[in-house]
C-alpha cells in the first residue's frame, strides 16, 4: 500500500513534466526498475524541473544541497517503456523547499517522491530570495 496521498498519484497535480528513457541495466532479477535505477530517474527529473526555475544561475557562493529523498514505490516500472517525471513545489520555508514529484509509466503512478532543498553559502543555509521564492509559488504542486 503506497504512502503517498492520492492527490500525488495524480498527473493533474504537477506543473512540470519531463520523460526520460528506462534502460536495460535498469532491471533487476525480477524483471522491474530497481530501486536505485528508480531514484536516478527522481534525480533527472529533479536536475530538469530545478534547471526550469532558474538554479543554475545562482549568486557566486550559494549553492543548494540535498537535505533529505523519500522515495514511495507504487507499482512495478518496466524496461523500455519511458518514465514520466512530473515535479511541483509542495513547500516553501526560510532557505528549503520541498520538490514533490511522482513518475508515471503508460499513464499509472509507479513511483513518488519528496525531495528536500537547501539553500546555502560558505556560512550555512541562507534565505530565500524574493525572486526564487514567488518563482517557486508559481509551480506550486495542486493538492486535491
Amino acid at each position: 500500500m503506497p504512502k503517498s496521498e492520492a492527490w500525488q498519484r495524480d498527473p493533474e497535480s504537477y506543473p512540470f513534466s519531463t520523460v526520460t528513457e528506462t534502460r536495460f541495466q535498469d532491471l533487476d532479477p525480477l524483471g522491474h526498475i530497481n530501486n536505485v535505477a528508480m531514484a536516478a530517474l527522481f534525480e533527472n527529473g529533479r536536475v530538469r524541473f530545478n534547471r526550469n526555475l532558474g538554479l543554475e544561475r545562482r549568486q557566486p557562493g550559494e549553492r543548494w544541497l540535498i537535505a533529505s529523498v523519500s522515495i514511495d514505490y507504487v507499482a512495478e516500472a518496466h524496461f523500455p517503456d519511458p518514465v514520466e517525471v512530473m515535479s511541483g513545489i509542495g513547500r516553501v520555508g526560510t532557505s528549503s523547499w520541498d520538490i514533490f514529484s511522482a513518475a508515471f509509466q503508460g499513464g499509472a503512478c509507479v513511483a513518488t517522491c519528496v525531495s528536500t532543498l537547501v539553500l546555502t553559502d560558505k556560512t550555512g543555509s541562507i534565505p530565500i530570495p524574493d525572486p526564487l521564492r514567488q518563482r517557486y509559488q508559481e509551480l506550486m504542486v495542486r493538492r486535491g
